[in-house]
């Protein structure tokens, strides 16, 4: 998974007169472009580890990142008339982050997505993960790396005037029950033309299974605003991965044409949401992987449109990965508070989470995500922005 190029596939920014007023404004509260990242305390854990809040701002994007789980807590972008929102689902204090169970904006590792029964075997040598979704073991067990205090490293780049954190963990041998010690480190970057690119990369001292992604949640109409049922989405995935009653899947890559899954032309994110179709009823929603035409890549490679047709903010997004886990916030049932002071209820934000398949290390055929000493595990993903 080495990445040997870098594709930058970067949507227009929004145009004429409401874009460069929001510039000067964006300019004159002091954020600046290129400058480094400011960091204010956020909280405290109960053990007394503080949790900073790091504030990143560059072209037209504003962003804070949490040091707790590498949470990103805000995404603002402007419309198609400069006005900023908030497009990312969060909370406005630390001790909401450390009940809830959404992973709202957090790093997920060591394993993003499911594994049966939090068990698979490695080299012939059976290993038992920590389980905390009914039987399986999800995004990394009961205490992953969304439950983790990452050191954090600002940057700016005077040359490219780009602008970002280096977040560092090193997960023990043994941790959640995955073998080998594995030092993490991940790169937020703000790029002077606004874009957001994630970096992975991950050695590992004993053969294991690494698969990290990230979990925000994206309402490009603004957090609190209501649902994402009116998005428009394009995906560039004939085939997707069919699940069990457990969210588990089958290890069919099945077609999505004449399904519910076809999002290979753009449609709205309700179009199909409520047909009776299997898949459709047991998750509540789209709760699935599906398979990128494009297949693993060297450099981040465009896969996914989404736009929001009331504001006209638009998100491209290009990955090295595979797979992408569409997940369309069925589970949201209105008993958390956002930043906005408003409920999340069913459907108030969605997930486009860049991954290798869900329990690939129990499907021999899905593409591997075995890591053995010596090896560098990388990752990119790359979000451009536009309004129009």
């Amino acid at each position: 998974m080495e990445t040997s190029r870098r594709t930058v596939l970067a949507a227009a920014a929004a145009a004429g007169i409401a874009v460069a007023a929001a510039d000067t404004a964006y300019a004159s509260n002091g954020s600046g472009r290129g400058r480094k990242p400011t960091k204010e305390l956020f909280g405290r854990l109960p053990d007394g580890t503080k949790v900073h809040r790091w504030t990143l701002a560059n072209g037209h994007t504003r962003m804070k990142v949490l040091s707790y789980g590498g949470i990103v807590q805000s995404l603002e972008l402007p419309d198609r008339r400069g006005r900023y929102a908030n497009v990312s689902l969060g909370f406005g204090n630390l001790d909401d982050y450390l009940t809830a169970t959404t992973f709202f904006g957090a790093l997920i590792g060591r394993y993003g997505n499911r594994i049966a029964q939090g068990r698979f075997t490695l080299d012939g040598r059976t290993r038992q993960l920590s389980v905390n979704d009914g039987e399986n073991s999800l995004h990394g067990g009961a205490k992953g790396f969304d439950k983790r205090v990452w050191d954090v490293e600002p940057f700016a780049d005077r040359r490219s005037s780009d602008v970002g954190l280096r977040l560092h963990y090193t997960s023990a041998d043994g941790e959640m029950g995955y073998p080998g010690t594995l030092r993490v480190t991940v790169t937020y970057t703000l790029t002077n033309r606004g874009d957001w690119r994630i970096d992975y990369a991950a050695t590992t001292d004993r053969a294991t299974v690494v698969n990290l992604t990230n979990h925000t949640y994206y309402n490009l109409a603004g957090e609190g605003s209501g649902d994402i049922l009116g998005h428009q989405l394009r995906l560039a995935a004939g085939r997707y991965t069919p699940t069990d009653t457990t969210l588990i899947p089958t290890g069919e890559l099945a077609r999505v044409a004449g399904t519910p899954f076809d999002f290979r032309r753009t449609k709205t994110v309700g179009e199909d949401i409520r047909d009776a179709h299997e898949q459709l009823v047991t998750a509540q929603g789209y709760d699935h992987n599906w398979v990128l035409d494009k297949g693993l890549s060297d450099g981040p490679e465009h896969f996914a449109t989404l736009r929001d047709p009331r504001s006209g903010r638009v998100m491209r997004v290009a990955t090295t990965e595979p797979g992408v886990q569409f997940y369309s916030g069925n589970f949201l049932d209105g008993t958390l508070t956002g930043t906005s002071g408003r409920t999340y209820r069913q459907g108030d934000g969605m997930c486009l989470e860049t991954q290798h398949f869900p329990d690939s290390p129990n499907q021999p055929h899905f593409p591997s995500t075995v890591l053995r000493p010596g090896e560098t595990y990388r990752s990119s993903t790359l979000h451009t922005f536009a309004a129009r």
